[in-house]
């Protein structure tokens, strides 16, 4: 009998992407095999972020394409999920152009969709399954990662900071902690099965046990994790500043294996700017968690996203955000012009920002974080850095890529035999993204 096969596309963060290897575990334990080519596909499925209004207009035009497949393909089941399905007007939108979609369903409740594909085909009729929000946390969900040597893991679920630009509260829910012994015990599964490195992830890593009714806290998980066997590094995003202690800069400098790099967001330098996104926090305070953080971790590299043209941002609130950039220097930054998100308070502000004026400061915001960024990669030139190998490059198959423990991109020459492991570099050149160097 031949095996069904399932194709996903995947829009938006890293919580997206874990959210995608559940799903394809989900698919191999009921008989799915994964195919890269959508025609051969038996279940096109799409994984939906709602962030950005790029990432919702490329679904759109995606389940445009597959139209057709579903045309020829009578037994082609067609599912969409994720952040987009969370709100009604997507939702209604998908089942009145797209009626050729089969399941809809939400960031809360990916474990029902074998069930979900079950009833598709038995009943022969669109199912659409949401749940608006939950405390329930859904444990031991097979899980197809994308990667042996490193691995994704959430800590929390969903958000309680309700920025005034941003959807997740809506889309995620409230915020919500995973069990420490239930981290720690999936962590420790991963290090039997050779994974080195794991990324721990939640919308703000920071606020992890506040749900908690002791005091065991960020800090507190990142000491205990620093102690499993067989884990060589250990990141976190995201972090949002307002959450971010002493205490938990201290355990990043006592924790061996937490790599040097922090995803700290500012979106904006402007005071008046940071309070209508409801960030709760100054500019001041932000620069003084970066010294702090400097001080304490020398050496350390700092990213951070940045939103030019949230509504009333003036020229001068521009140019605190700018003041920001060069006070800091980023190691580099997610960069976005504020779009409008449906159901968000800044949708409803009265004063938006001309579309010309957002690109004429977005453009000015590049021109000075690009040699900054080029700057801080010049550093690492005719020094020797540990890299976790992950993969063969796309431009040059004799070329593979890996991460620094600070997150630099570094291509150099080698055999594909060395993926997965953790080598000895010496940087040569430095380009704006990535680092070139040679095996030591």
């Amino acid at each position: 009998m031949k095996k069904l096969a399932y194709y996903i596309e995947t829009y938006g963060c890293q919580m997206n992407e874990h959210d995608s290897e559940k799903i394809a575990g989900m698919l191999h334990s009921i008989g799915y095999n994964e195919t890269n080519d959508k025609t051969k596909a038996d279940l096109i499925l799409f994984n939906t972020c709602l962030i950005r209004e790029n990432a919702e207009l490329k679904v759109y035009g995606k389940l445009g394409e597959i139209k057709k497949l579903k045309s020829t393909n009578k037994n082609l089941l067609v599912a969409v999920c994720g952040c987009m399905m969370q709100i009604k007007n997507n939702r209604d939108k998908i089942t009145s152009k797209f009626p050729f979609v089969d399941i809809i369903f939400g960031t809360n409740n990916i474990h029902e969709l074998p069930q979900l594909i079950e009833d598709a085909y038995t009943n022969h009729k669109r199912n659409i399954s949401i749940i608006e929000d939950t405390q329930y946390i859904k444990e031991d969900m097979p899980k197809t990662r994308k990667y042996k040597h490193k691995a994704l893991v959430n800590i929390t679920y969903g958000c309680n900071n309700f920025c005034s630009y941003c959807v997740v509260p809506y889309t995620r829910g409230r915020e919500k902690s995973r069990d420490p012994k239930d981290i720690i015990n999936e962590i420790k599964l991963l290090s039997k099965q050779n994974c080195k490195e794991i990324t721990l992830l939640g919308q703000n890593v920071n606020s992890y046990g506040k749900t908690f009714n002791n005091k065991y806290d960020f800090p507190s998980l990142l000491y205990d994790l620093d102690k499993i066997d067989g884990i060589e590094r250990i990141r976190f995003m995201t972090s949002h500043p307002k959450d971010l202690s002493i205490r938990l800069i201290e355990a990043m400098r006592d924790c061996n294996k937490v790599c040097e790099h922090i995803h700290l967001p500012i979106q904006s330098g402007s005071n008046k700017v940071l309070k209508n996104m409801n960030r709760k926090y100054t500019k001041e305070q932000y620069l003084e968690l970066i010294y702090a953080i400097k001080k304490e971790i020398p050496g350390i590299a700092i990213t951070t996203d940045i939103i030019v043209g949230f509504p009333g941002e003036t020229e001068e609130d521009f140019l605190e955000t700018i003041d920001v950039v060069k006070k800091v220097e980023y190691d580099s930054a997610f960069t976005f012009l504020y779009s409008i998100r449906q159901g968000t308070p800044a949708a409803k502000m009265q004063n938006q920002i001309d579309d010309n004026i957002k690109h004429k400061r977005f453009n000015y915001l590049l021109e000075e974080l690009y040699p900054i960024i080029y700057k801080k990669n010049q550093e690492y030139i005719n020094r020797e850095f540990n890299v976790l190998v992950d993969t063969v490059s796309k431009n040059n198959k004799d070329y593979l890529t890996g991460r620094t423990r600070t997150n630099k991109l570094v291509h150099f020459k080698g055999n594909k035999n060395l993926i997965g492991e953790i080598v000895r570099i010496k940087i040569l050149d430095a380009k704006t993204w990535f680092l070139e160097g040679i095996l030591v």
